[in-house]
């Protein structure tokens, strides 16, 4: 099901301009088999889910020991119980209880559905050299105009992804209040977060990295 795609990139700097070319090799399904991807993000929603619902039954519902009315002669309806679903403040039938939603999925195939994301969507990835060395300041406003050569923030509504290689708590503080911008790092990446964005920057060590752990 899996099949080697080699992909050729050029990194660029953080001012814009191109340096130098490489290539990874990714792993990544074959046409028919997409629904390996579908198969993760379901497993990821789910596992979100809190499963916390719950309803009591009649069983549960307090009162109702007495019976309302006597069997006959009163012209009503039959009744034992004012706990039954079909009374105000009786029981619920068949509602929700605390559950887990989480959906199983191997490693394997949850690693093959986040290489065939990136590999599916790699015209929207920009690679660059450095960022954590290029950003040493907590700034938001600073960090926007060291970014805007790579990254467009002409328009806030569409999504962007910065990966790279190892968490940076500095570019972390930065970027936290810019709207819908998200940093993680190459391994913590998500078939959700490879999905969304409109563009994708990440650095040429978290693209190796990601090579290594997740198309082995």
């Amino acid at each position: 099901m899996a099949v080697k795609q080699e992909i050729k990139y050029k990194v660029r700097k953080i001012d814009g301009t191109d340096g130098a070319e490489g290539k990874i090799v990714l792993n990544s399904v074959k046409e028919g088999a997409r629904y390996l991807v579908h198969r993760a993000v379901v497993a990821q929603s789910n596992k979100k889910r809190q499963g916390t619902a719950c309803t009591k039954n009649r069983s549960e519902v307090s009162g109702g020991g007495k019976k309302p009315w006597k069997q006959k002669g009163t012209g009503n309806a039959r009744a034992g119980s004012s706990n039954s679903p079909l009374w105000a403040g009786g029981g619920v039938a068949f509602g929700p209880k605390p559950r887990s939603y989480a959906q199983k999925i191997n490693v394997k195939e949850r690693r093959l559905a986040i290489t065939t994301a990136l590999h599916h969507n790699f015209a929207k990835v920009t690679v660059i050299d450095n960022l954590a060395q290029e950003i040493g300041i907590i700034n938001t406003k600073s960090m926007i105009a060291s970014l805007s050569p790579v990254l467009d923030f002409s328009q806030p509504k569409r999504k962007k992804l910065i990966i790279t290689d190892k968490y940076d708590k500095k570019l972390a503080l930065s970027v936290r209040n810019v709207q819908n911008l998200k940093l993680t790092s190459a391994d913590a990446i998500n078939v959700i977060d490879l999905l969304e964005p409109d563009q994708i920057l990440v650095t040429e060590n978290a693209l190796k990295h990601i090579c290594e752990v997740y198309s082995e």
